[in-house]
């Protein structure tokens, strides 16, 4: 059975798992072992948050949770105040960019990257074809640059290149946007399963733009 409260460490009363002070004795809560970004913030668990919301509840929390308001607090409510304080800034970095938000709502529903080079490692089927055209455009252009060419001439090529990718980029970006709106609006497995697929291969285009700007930079 999955807890609802958590108790006070100053006076034993029972507090909401979200709550972030004691409502009996109004000390700072020590952070619950199961807590997560959106319950800390007080929002639903939903993909699309309003910016200037999220904003206006982070500075707030930071104004409750700062460490010099419990300079002359006890151990339990210093110490508190910094992993909260720490906590905060961990959930406000995720949650204030979409891209970070949905790999953390993926994770919170067991569908989380098994690891931090997934993307990269295996191609998605669905951009095999783009995959190798542009591996074959890299090779042919770093023959081109070995061979003493013009840099106007495979800066350009490095250019065509980039175009289809960024252009399937913007396209993923709104097909991401569409499967959020989805699931936010009640969307099952499926839609969370094909958010995941989608995430995986925004993840990787942009490992591939990443390597076309190294080829230009260098």
């Amino acid at each position: 059975m999955t807890a609802t409260l958590q108790a006070c460490r100053e006076c034993g009363a029972g507090a909401p798992l979200d709550a972030h002070f004691c409502p009996q004795c109004t000390k700072i809560l020590p952070l619950p072992r199961h807590a997560d970004y959106f319950s800390f913030f007080g929002l639903p668990r939903r993909l699309t948050l309003d910016p200037a919301d999220l904003e206006q509840r982070f500075r707030a929390l930071s104004r409750q949770f700062h460490p010099d308001f419990f300079y002359n607090a006890t151990t339990t409510e210093r110490r508190a105040s910094l992993e909260r304080s720490s906590y905060l800034n961990d959930a406000y970095r995720t949650l204030r960019h979409p891209a970070a938000r949905i790999e953390y709502v993926l994770k919170l529903e067991g569908l989380g990257a098994s690891g931090p080079a997934e993307a990269s490692k295996q191609v998605p089927p669905a951009l095999l074809e783009e995959v190798f055209a542009l591996n074959e455009e890299l090779d042919e252009i770093r023959d081109l640059r070995a061979g003493g060419a013009a840099a106007e001439v495979w800066q350009d090529r490095l250019e065509r290149a980039r175009q289809p990718i960024e252009a399937k980029r913007i396209e993923h970006e709104a097909q991401l946007v569409e499967l959020a709106a989805r699931w936010d609006a009640g969307g099952g497995p499926e839609v969370l399963k094909a958010l995941r697929d989608q995430f995986l291969e925004r993840n990787y285009i942009h490992n591939l733009l990443e390597g076309i700007e190294r080829e230009q930079k260098s």
